[in-house]
């Protein structure tokens, strides 16, 4: 019993970077195996799920960067604050008004899965900050690695501008050198004064934001199953409306045919697989980033 008490110890005193990324490693191997994985490589994914998924992650970084801003110097997560670097709110509000349109926050579409998603970052940040860097970490250093992969497949796959338009989330403008803040990223982490027992509570609340990504995305597979889109039928073809970027060259005739009037075809698959490659996403980023660093 002593033996074992004292090799768990010993365990636990690693850095908090590697012990997460052992925590969570059989939920990344999840990951790293499914049909996802090659099938997004391949360039197969629809519009309406991407568009889903952007929604989602839209309610979910607004309730984790309002409990960051809430905790900002608190020292169980001031050293890792990190807003112009990492968050992602305002990125997300531009590509969902490229997506949707002027009136965006009336037409996206909040699951139940993601609501619980919302409510479990607001508890840990009024409640439990010490936790909130498990949710920081997976999220942010997995979408500022295996979301640039993702961000190239996904504008050729859709056809999305060379400018950008569409994609804001996976732009880290305030990142000049990805690798060179992971390091600073994790080593400002490692630093976070922790008990053993508190390091276990983050393990664990680390696999749970893994959880909590997994019930987003089978919320979402149900709406689209139902083919609807907050409540109303998705038709075969969706819209991009641009971002008023250029006025004037929005109103050339013939150009702002071509800028607002673009189209995209949702690809012909069968639902399972359809949602296959759009349940990955989210997860990817997570994982792809989480073990590349």
């Amino acid at each position: 019993m002593e033996t074992s008490q004292t090799h768990s110890s010993e365990s636990m005193s690693k850095d908090l970077s590697e012990l997460m990324k052992e925590a969570t490693k059989e939920v990344h191997e999840q990951a790293e195996n499914t049909p996802f994985m090659k099938n997004f490589q391949k360039g197969q994914v629809s519009l309406h799920e991407f568009k889903l998924v952007t929604a989602s992650l839209y309610f979910i970084y607004s309730a984790l960067e309002e409990e960051i801003e809430r905790n900002k110097n608190n020292p169980v997560y001031a050293p890792v604050y990190f807003p112009a670097e990492l968050h992602r709110k305002a990125a997300l509000e531009e590509d969902l008004e490229y997506f949707y349109g002027s009136n965006w926050r009336e037409e996206i579409p909040c699951p139940e899965a993601t609501q619980k998603y919302v409510e479990r970052l607001h508890y840990v940040g009024k409640n439990h900050p010490e936790l909130l860097v498990a949710h920081a970490y997976t999220r942010y250093l997995g979408d500022l690695s295996g979301g640039q992969v993702l961000k190239k497949i996904a504008q050729k796959a859709l056809q999305l501008p060379s400018t950008g338009e569409g994609l804001a989330f996976f732009t880290f403008d305030g990142v000049s050198n990805a690798t060179k803040f992971k390091q600073l990223y994790r080593s400002r982490m490692n630093a976070l004064e922790m008990d053993l027992a508190t390091k276990k509570r983050v393990l664990e609340e680390a696999k749970k934001a893994f959880l909590l990504n997994i019930q987003v995305f089978e919320a979402l597979q149900e709406l689209v199953s139902k083919g609807q889109e907050n409540g109303h039928p998705v038709q075969p073809k969706a819209e991009l409306r641009t971002r008023n970027v250029n006025r004037s060259y929005e109103h050339v005739p013939g150009k702002e045919s071509e800028r607002t009037n673009r189209r995209h075809t949702i690809m012909p698959t069968t639902p399972l697989v359809r949602w296959i490659l759009a349940l990955g996403f989210l997860a990817t980023t997570v994982a792809v980033g989480l073990f590349a660093m």
